[in-house]
């Protein structure tokens, strides 16, 4: 009969044992003490990653942004904010407008080259030619060089002397009796920096065929196999099925060699120099910052690089989260 009291007395807190404090399952604090026990581990292990990001990042295009809104044009100034006169002022020389055309010139014509190169090399390679393994060792072989030496290398090679002094290309057409062909090459003021592009061309789209010919190996071959059934010739195969299916990886080349595009500086400065015929904003930044010795403006022209190639990253990376959103579902 004393049993009911005592466990009376427990329940009220008078003589019982004292209740735990253990959350109860499925309360709000057990439920975050279970999330913070999952995701503080790996957030303790990529802490050193995200702070040197941080910093060396984002702290790095903060400080830049506002050097770019100040009007420190010496090393030695303190610099006061002026806003977006740096901006402004910019497109007030005559070296800024021709930077960008060419940097725009070169962006056309290598990602175009570049694509159709590589879509060419990865179809041949997707029709099982002999030997394939060989070929697209060859064709990825010059991604392992740097742009430096291939400035070096195609400097020789895209050489602008006449052709009783030709060397490179034009000797080459010189002695096949080409003589039509010998050209100025990137000294050209019409199509100069379409020539430049050329070096960025041959050693991108060993990079761009991998891409397609990934992207053709991926097609199921189900649905070729559908579409010759229903009377579809071989290369309307490869419009109406196969080339739908390689808009992601269309995608995804011109993103990342467009931007590369952009900011390119050691192969112009590997082959031309700091010739104003073939001036780029990246160029013009390395001269403006490292010789005329201002800050401000360099800044500023770092910062329309940056909008230039976010304008090229940003869509991609929001196109892709939603896509896996989607395919999450």
């Amino acid at each position: 009969m004393s049993e009911p009291t005592t466990r009376s007395g427990a329940a009220s807190g008078g003589t019982g044992p004292p209740r735990s404090t253990r959350p109860r399952h499925g309360s709000p604090r057990a439920r975050l003490l279970t999330r913070v026990r999952s995701w503080l581990p790996s957030l303790l292990l990529v802490s050193p990653s995200i702070l040197l990001l941080g910093v060396f990042v984002y702290g790095m295009i903060g400080w830049n942004t506002r050097l770019a809104l100040s009007d420190q044009h010496r090393p030695i100034d303190e610099g006061s904010f002026v806003g977006l006169d740096n901006f402004v002022a910019l497109w007030q020389e005559a070296r800024w407008p021709a930077a960008v055309n060419n940097a725009i010139v070169f962006t056309v014509v290598f990602v175009g080259g570049a694509l159709l190169l590589g879509w060419l090399l990865g179809l041949l390679l997707d029709k099982g030619i002999r030997g394939e393994p060989v070929f697209r060792t060859l064709f990825l072989a010059p991604m392992a060089v740097s742009f430096i030496a291939t400035g070096v290398v195609w400097r020789w090679l895209m050489n602008p002397a006449p052709a009783e002094r030709a060397t490179g290309l034009n000797a080459l057409f010189v002695q096949f009796n080409l003589d039509f062909l010998v050209n100025t090459w990137w000294t050209a003021p019409d199509f100069g920096m379409a020539a430049m592009a050329l070096p960025a061309i041959w050693q991108l789209s060993g990079y761009v065929m991998a891409l397609f010919l990934a992207g053709f190996r991926g097609v199921p071959e189900e649905l070729r196999e559908a579409a010759r059934v229903d009377g579809c010739s071989e290369w309307g195969v490869y419009w109406h099925v196969v080339m739908p299916q390689l808009r992601p990886v269309t995608l995804s080349a011109v993103i990342i060699i467009g931007h590369m595009s952009l900011k390119v500086f050691d192969l112009i400065i590997a082959i031309a120099g700091q010739q104003i015929v073939a001036d780029v904003p990246a160029v013009y930044m390395w001269s403006t910052v490292f010789e005329v010795r201002d800050p401000a403006k360099g800044a500023t022209i770092a910062s329309y690089l940056l909008v230039a190639v976010a304008v090229f990253v940003i869509p991609y990376l929001v196109w892709t989260m939603r896509k896996e959103r989607s395919e999450g579902r």
